[in-house]
């Protein structure tokens, strides 16, 4: 969708239709993909897709395609070059031909003629093999070997995983507090307590809005990119609320209440539910009159799994905290979300903003059984456990690759177009995957479910080794399915 008042690119939405046409036309695309919070997208929408000269030559040689990647995240996840925006080009099957992320308007019209160029003297499209095949990877690690090399990221210096730049990974942070809790280690909670603080008191953290940015672009936190997305609050929302209830601190307290005001002051539907994102002004921190600068935007979309994690801090928060009228809200959003999102037999969509987003994502449909599963063992409502485990049944049943003994992506679709005709295992969703699984299992009583978690675990071992502090879903994944 475009980003600015006025468009001069005729973008096209993803569709069959779009790519039958560049077929019979004999034209490449140019496929956008941007989101609603990024600065530089809007930049280059006022600058390099305004300029007249590039729009007439983006009309006359190329079909044009603009994807919003958190609507389409698996698009997103297949084309997406290095950032946002990206700009890539591909040819009238998919394929990738090229691309970037920004490109100026001094840039373009040489990029858009080396295109043509290149498709005209038969130039092969670039091939994409991200992940080693099944049968590739090495004998797995050993559990203690992974977590190793998960808290050998951890930065001693200014606390969280990795040098630069700095993403508030929570699932380590949990790792942490879980191997302190049975061995007693203390580095392991040195190192939880280290990332909680840094994240709480660092530039990540919005001190005149409240809630917490995406990201920092320097190592100490600081250089903050201005965007506030649901997720990573949602995410952050539950791990300071599981910290205080594991360690009774002020700082995880504050930190989960700061939060939680942020969320339901400006994410909150009053109808239930939570928007998508919120967009800073680019100059944020340097205004000295904060009323004189343009409201942010804000995404208005209900985003399913986004909607689901914060569902579940809520329902953490509340039971950290004591507070039933908090539980009874995400209790509301869930519902809510639910209502506009499911179908029966269809799993539930990505998103709802006044129509239905695409369906059939891996990671929508385990972010919310894990939240269904947090209101079922809050409430022991049966209706609450019997979704989870239609949504269960309905990963399996369309997302399952019997070739592979592990989950995929995304089902299929009528818009399998270029790169989504691969069928791809992803590590994070997988292992989440298996950690709802495993937890379907032990509400519903029902062992197929604990088989197929201990399936993708196998699947995914090899890879766990290379995957950083991202292993972490991996090993709390083992944990919990060893625990049966």
């Amino acid at each position: 969708m475009p980003l600015s008042a006025e468009p001069r690119v005729p973008w096209l939405p993803w569709s069959a239709d779009a790519f039958a046409r560049a077929a019979r036309e004999g034209k490449p695309i140019v496929l956008s993909i941007v989101a609603s919070w990024c600065e530089a997208c809007r930049e280059m929408d006022d600058t390099t897709w305004a300029d007249d000269a590039i729009a007439a030559a983006v009309a006359r040689g190329y079909v044009a395609i603009r994807v919003d990647s958190d609507r389409r995240p698996d698009i997103n996840e297949r084309y997406n070059l290095g950032g946002w925006p990206t700009t890539a080009f591909l040819d009238a099957e998919g394929a990738l031909l090229g691309g970037g992320t920004f490109v100026g308007v001094d840039r373009m019209p040489g990029v858009l003629a080396r295109v043509l160029d290149a498709l005209a003297r038969g130039v092969p499209p670039i091939r994409r093999d991200e992940r080693r095949s099944p049968g590739a990877v090495e004998t797995a690690l050993q559990d203690v070997a992974i977590a190793e090399r998960v808290m050998a990221a951890f930065d001693e210096d200014y606390g969280g995983f990795g040098l630069q730049p700095k993403f508030p990974h929570a699932a380590p942070v949990r790792l942490a507090m879980a191997l302190f809790a049975e061995t007693g280690g203390r580095r392991f909670r040195t190192i939880a307590e280290r990332t909680l603080d840094a994240i709480a008191n660092g530039g990540l953290h919005d001190r005149i809005d409240g809630g917490f940015f995406r990201y920092a672009a320097s190592r100490d936190w600081e250089q903050p990119r201005h965007e506030k997305l649901l997720e990573t609050n949602a995410t952050l929302l539950g791990l300071f609320a599981e910290a205080h209830a594991a360690w009774d601190g002020d700082l995880s307290r504050d930190a989960a209440e700061r939060t939680l005001e942020y969320l339901q002051a400006r994410l909150a539907d009053p109808d239930g539910g939570f928007y998508g994102s919120e967009n800073a002004a680019p100059d944020y921190f340097r205004a000295v009159n904060r009323e004189a600068l343009p409201l942010p935007g804000v995404d208005r979309a209900l985003y399913a799994d986004a909607n689901a994690l914060a569902v579940s801090a809520l329902l953490a928060t509340s039971a950290a905290v004591h507070d039933e009228d908090l539980a009874r809200g995400a209790l509301r959003s869930l519902e809510r979300v639910l209502l506009a999102c499911y179908q029966p037999g269809g799993g539930v969509a990505h998103y709802f903003d006044r129509s239905v987003g695409i369906r059939g994502l891996l990671w929508d449909q385990i972010a919310m059984i894990h939240a269904l599963l947090d209101a079922h063992d809050l409430t022991e409502g049966t209706p609450y456990l019997m979704m989870a485990e239609e949504l269960g049944h309905y990963v399996l049943r369309t997302m399952w690759d019997d070739a592979a003994a592990c989950v995929v992506d995304r089902a299929a679709g009528d818009d399998d177009i270029g790169l989504l005709r691969e069928r791809r295992r992803p590590f994070v969703a997988g292992a989440e995957a298996a950690r709802a699984l495993s937890r379907l299992e032990r509400a519903s009583g029902e062992p197929s479910f604990r088989g197929r978690a201990a399936a993708i675990l196998d699947a995914l071992a090899g890879e766990a080794g290379g995957e950083g502090p991202l292993a972490a879903h991996y090993l709390l994944a083992r944990r919990e399915v060893s625990s049966r």
